[in-house]
């Protein structure tokens, strides 16, 4: 060969070498990406499906109420502030809405106002001020009367054919504790209120298919009670009671009543997993036959419905899906997965439609949310917008559901997400535990931090350690008392489990966390050092104790009953239990953790209060020096601002890099 073809052949292979591995060492997606606030953050069909009303927002705007004619596609923003965000949203009737605000700029230790009350036409039109948002009686500037601050939306559509809706009015008698929650009928023309008398001390009321309050609940002591009014006479009725912290046999939770009458409730009968049942109001008994039963999952979903028509059940096991009554919503579903391929695609549908569209949302676990228009005459869909535009399906790890068995023989459920374009092997790993404990953890799709640390070349385990819910009672029951013990077993067990299917490097794994998450983060740490390289824990729980006493630079909004009857069942007993509290808390047990740690926690938060991390850092630093510290003064529970989300997660970054990181 020439030498020069030959130099020439080097050199074009050299720079395919070297693009190779530019592309292999590209920049990862930008952090803001993942953690800023969505543009698109809600939309909802008017009951006849002619107008679509979002909420819009950006970088530099707050977020607004718009609202899309969809016979023409204009779009008129209707609602907006100079100061607050439009917050929650829904129709009172074809033409006109209410909401509340929000403050996004605002972390909990900054928010002075409650969430205030409005309608407006959906052409802008109409604006009332229907609450306040402050404890004044009187809006200054009209002078007209005002319902208080405590007035909030029910988060239920209603009968939306009126200028009414049905409000909720808590009444505190101390700091997160409620004495009950009264009901109120608006009208949202004049702002007038009437009364809807209640059963007793209610802390919930569900309306039925007209948008009539039907069924309330009230808590005594430990008791939750539902009660039935009686369409013709307006008078309650009991129709069951139960333990409101310990699961009981009894228990049934109402979902919804069907356009029908008929009252679906979620109830275990029997099973280790609750399903979906009808209810007999003239036996007071859940009817025997399941109407949606999961296989290995308890039911958690919703109906899918007009003002005449049950279409469907909406139900979550790995992920979300539907199953469908309606022969023409399952092939309009069928339509709708084949032009969206790979994706969860869930269908909304106007109360009252004159119109073709119905509503799609549709996400994937490298997807975040699309909210598209589907006409069911022509089969179309017209895209509306994305949560998250600026991130980039393809840069993206996949997830999957996987399950493997604790040490005792329990299969322990999880989320595996695996960064883009790796092998899959000899990973560095990040354990991520979900908080709460006694709640479902995540599910498949998109999620910020999970992808956030896949982008950067982690894989990334969440464990649904037995305790959580969603697998049945006996997964449940079997984390009763197993802080730190056999909860602490199955997170480490997975981890293990990762080793050996060949996806974890022994030498590169990680626990992190919030809440309980931090908690379990702590005492990873403390009892196996030689798995955990690192922890990260933020909003965490240092001592199981602390929940119960307080402190009295700060005041837990952890509720009395909680502490009463479910923490001595669920988590352990002060006295009974004072030896394994005191083995199984990380304030007791910071001199063993020598690992590299990153300790955040928000200077105003109610749930685990600033004196859990102040109380755990001075301990810890005693003896280790490797300990980073950062308090958000200005957050509660977790991260609100984005500003303080992006500095905390390139702390991790950096930290994470620092000691577990691909060299």
């Amino acid at each position: 060969m020439h030498s020069g073809i030959l130099i020439a052949c080097r050199l074009g292979l050299l720079s395919l070498l070297l693009a190779a591995a530019l592309a292999a060492h590209a920049a990862p997606p930008a952090i803001e990406d993942f953690f800023d606030n969505p543009a698109l953050s809600a939309a909802v069909l008017s009951p006849d499906a002619r107008s679509l009303a979002v909420r819009v927002g950006s970088e530099t705007v707050r977020e607004r109420l718009a609202v899309v004619d969809l016979a023409t596609n204009a779009i008129k923003v209707i609602a907006q502030f100079s100061d607050l965000d439009i917050g929650n949203f829904e129709w009172i009737n074809d033409a006109r809405l209410v909401f509340d605000s929000f403050d996004k700029s605002a972390a909990q230790g900054d928010l002075r106002y409650g969430p205030g009350l409005y309608a407006v036409n959906r052409d802008g039109s109409g604006f009332r001020q229907l609450a306040n948002i402050n404890s004044s009686l009187f809006q200054a500037e009209r002078g007209a009367r005002l319902l208080p601050w405590n007035t909030f939306m029910l988060g239920q559509k209603g009968a939306q054919d009126s200028e009414f809706i049905y409000v909720a009015s808590p009444n505190y008698q101390a700091l997160a504790e409620i004495d009950h929650v009264k009901l109120l009928r608006l009208n949202t023309l004049n702002g007038r209120t009437e009364a809807v008398n209640r059963p007793g001390s209610t802390r919930s009321w569900l309306l039925d298919h007209k948008g009539e309050p039907r069924l309330a609940t009230t808590l005594d002591d430990n008791i939750v009670a539902v009660h039935y009014r009686d369409p013709a006479t307006g008078q309650w009725r009991k129709l069951a009671e139960f333990d409101a912290y310990v699961p009981d046999p009894r228990r049934f939770e109402p979902l919804a009543f069907a356009p029908d009458g008929t009252l679906y409730v979620s109830t275990r009968a029997g099973r280790d997993t609750s399903a979906v049942h009808t209810f007999n109001f003239a036996t007071n008994e859940v009817n025997r036959t399941a109407v949606v039963e999961l296989a290995g999952y308890d039911f958690r979903g919703e109906l899918v419905a007009t003002r005449d028509q049950l279409y469907g059940i909406n139900y979550l096991t790995d992920a979300r899906s539907t199953v469908w009554f309606d022969e023409k919503m399952k092939a309009m579903q069928k339509t709708i997965d084949q032009l969206l391929p790979s994706t969860v695609n869930l269908i909304s549908v106007a109360a009252r439609s004159q119109t073709p569209w119905v509503l799609v949302r549709s996400y994937s676990d490298i997807r975040p949310s699309t909210y598209l228009l589907f006409n069911t005459q022509t089969s179309t869909l017209n895209k509306i917008g994305d949560t998250h535009a600026k991130i980039k399906p393809s840069e993206m790890g996949r997830q999957d559901m996987v399950r493997y068995k604790a040490r005792d023989g329990l299969e322990i459920p999880g989320l595996l997400t695996l960064p883009n374009g790796s092998s899959g092997k000899n990973l560095p790993l990040v354990v991520l535990v979900h908080g709460g404990p006694f709640v479902r953890g995540s599910e498949w799709g998109w999620h910020p931090d999970t992808q956030f640390l896949a982008s950067r070349g982690y894989a990334v385990l969440e464990p649904e350690y037995r305790g959580s819910t969603g697998f049945g009672a006996a997964h449940f029951r079997a984390g009763w008392k197993q802080w730190g013990l056999a909860m602490q077993d199955d997170v480490a067990d997975g981890a293990k489990w990762a080793i050996a299917q060949g996806i974890a490097d022994p030498k590169r794994i990680c626990i992190a966390g919030a809440s309980y998450g931090g908690y379990a983060t702590l005492m990873g740490l403390v009892n196996d050092p030689g798995l955990y390289k690192c922890g990260i824990e933020w909003a965490g729980v240092t001592d199981i104790k602390l929940m119960y006493t307080g402190h009295w630079s700060f005041t837990s909004d952890l509720p009395d009953g909680w502490k009463q009857y479910g923490m001595p069942v669920l988590i352990g007993d002060l006295v009974k239990d004072a030896d394994q509290l005191k083995a199984t808390s990380p304030l007791e047990q910071a001199a063993r953790i020598t690992q590299p740690l990153l300790l955040a926690y928000g200077g105003s938060d109610r749930r685990v209060p600033l004196y859990h991390g102040e109380k755990f850092y001075a301990a810890v630093k005693k003896t280790n020096p490797n300990v980073e510290w950062v308090v958000y003064n200005e957050e509660g529970h977790g991260w609100a601002l984005p500003k303080n989300r992006i500095d905390f997660w390139r702390r991790v970054e950096k930290f994470l890099a620092r000691h577990i990181g691909t060299p």
